[in-house]
């Protein structure tokens, strides 16, 4: 997306305590409204400011708002750089999917997790991109081909060993509903990231930090200094913000289109169809604060205040009480170990992507080597180990979780690496990221710094989507093969 350079890795930077969103007096209206601020950078070397700052800008730019995942993953100017492309490629870019159809199985994904954070960020980027606002009742109303996809969804969210070559073959097969094998690995990549995702927003408190109206990190420039201020003298930056102040205002008449023809759709449906006083409440008002529609969004009638919300995600999850079942306790006839000799990213998953979706397979693979290549040698260092031995029991142990092993790797390390209440911590972001509270993000090994539970976070993320992309890919190339 941003065809950027990439970035030398972060060093290890000093830290200010995790902080809190505040508006800058220089933004108001539309602009404060999309989040047009930009969070402190935590205390770095100028350069390494200077990069954080500079993705900032770009996303600000690019989107018309900066958001509290883009905040955090600004620890790592590096890794921002490669996450943003990659996701970029995924929502904006030529792709096998419709464009409405990538934000919708990213609302389906992250309601999985009960992830109202990214719900709502897709629900807006779905209208925009000129989705019906009909499907956004629920599963019932999308079409059969989406739904079908649930399936695959709650298995790869909650216990992806599960997913087999029938599956892939029934999605495939289904006449006039049947998924192309392109249109395919497009989704199971969109749902791998934004499960993945999910995990990284509530092991960081975004979702909280969200649901509570705040954001986690300050807001500004070093030195509590305005953005408009700070960019004096920049062109580039001058430039930026020109184009931003533009992109915001244009957002707000955007906003306001989506809004009328939400409500003219919804009075149409109306006119079609009975309607009860119950249902008849949940229309738009004439006046008041807000507008709500009866299939689960709601927008303010003015911009002080969330421009779309979710106000129920149980229509977008299908059998809610699959979860997480620890694999080492599953029925054994139900599945083997995954062994990653067998099957790998570097010698199978990353040729089968880029086949099948041209280019996606570099830019996952520039993610995962990214965040590998991050500096993590204090933490390893308070554990009395090399930074590559403590990175590989953290992916490992994860990837353990979902039944994956790597036959040269001695398992006894992740207990004798990773203590007790880090690997808590670890499994219940990866497994049940809706039940982390920001409470143990805050307390988990009290000795992190903040940027490096953000690296962990990281580590989790990458590992997860890896692991889910493993098993789907491996059932993929079966069902090619049989």
């Amino acid at each position: 997306m941003l065809g950027l350079a990439p970035f030398q890795p972060l060093s290890d930077p000093q830290e200010t305590p995790t902080p809190q969103v505040k508006a800058n007096s220089c933004w108001s209206g539309p602009a404060l409204i999309l989040g047009l601020c930009l969070p402190q950078v935590v205390k770095m070397t100028s350069s390494d400011q200077e990069r954080a700052q500079f993705l900032f800008v770009k996303a600000l730019a690019s989107r018309g708002r900066l958001e509290a995942v883009t905040q955090q993953m600004g620890y790592h100017p590096q890794y921002l750089d490669s996450f943003l492309k990659m996701q970029h490629y995924l929502l904006h870019m030529d792709g096998p999917l419709p464009f409405a159809c990538r934000h919708y199985i990213a609302i389906m994904a992250a309601a999985r997790h009960q992830c109202w954070y990214l719900v709502n960020l897709h629900m807006l980027q779905f209208l925009r991109v000129g989705g019906d606002p009909q499907w956004l009742r629920g599963l019932d109303f999308m079409p059969p081909k989406l739904r079908n996809l649930n399936e695959i969804n709650k298995i790869l969210a909650h216990r992806p060993w599960l997913i087999s070559k029938e599956h892939i073959e029934k999605l495939l097969k289904i006449s006039e509903q049947s998924w192309s094998l392109a249109e395919l690995v497009h989704a199971v990549v969109l749902v791998a990231h934004y499960h993945a995702l999910a995990s990284f927003v509530f092991g960081c408190g975004c979702e909280q930090e969200w649901l509570d109206g705040r954001s986690i990190l300050k807001s500004t420039l070093p030195g509590n200094q305005c953005f408009c201020e700070s960019a004096s003298g920049n062109s580039c930056n001058l430039e930026l913000l020109r184009i931003n102040r533009k992109r915001s205002l244009d957002s707000c008449v955007e906003l306001e289109s989506l809004r009328e023809r939400i409500q003219r759709i919804h009075l149409e449906t109306e006119g079609r169809e009975e309607t009860s006083n119950d249902a008849e409440e949940t229309s738009f008002p004439k006046g008041g604060r807000g507008s709500a529609i009866g299939f689960g969004l709601f927008f303010p009638s003015d911009f002080d205040g969330e421009i779309v919300r979710a106000t129920d995600l149980s229509c977008y999850v299908q059998d809610p009480d699959f979860g997480y079942q620890d694999f080492a306790r599953r029925d054994e006839d139900q599945t083997q170990l995954f062994r990653v000799q067998d099957y790998s990213w570097e010698d199978h998953g990353f040729s089968l992507v880029n086949r099948l979706y041209s280019d996606v397979g570099h830019l996952l693979d520039e993610k995962f080597r990214t965040v590998d290549g991050l500096q993590s040698n204090a933490m390893a260092k308070r554990q009395g180990c090399e930074s590559s031995v403590f990175k590989r029991g953290i992916w490992n142990y994860i990837h353990c979780m979902f039944g994956i092993r790597y036959d040269d790797y001695d398992y006894a390390e992740v207990n004798h690496f990773l203590e007790r209440m880090l690997k808590v911590y670890i499994k219940t972001v990866t497994c049940y990221p809706e039940k982390t509270s920001p409470e143990m993000f805050r307390r988990f090994w009290k000795q992190f710094k903040h940027s490096e539970k953000v690296h962990v976070n990281l580590l989790i993320l990458e590992a997860r989507m890896q692991a889910e992309l493993l098993y789907a890919l491996r059932a993929i190339t079966q069902y090619m093969i049989s």
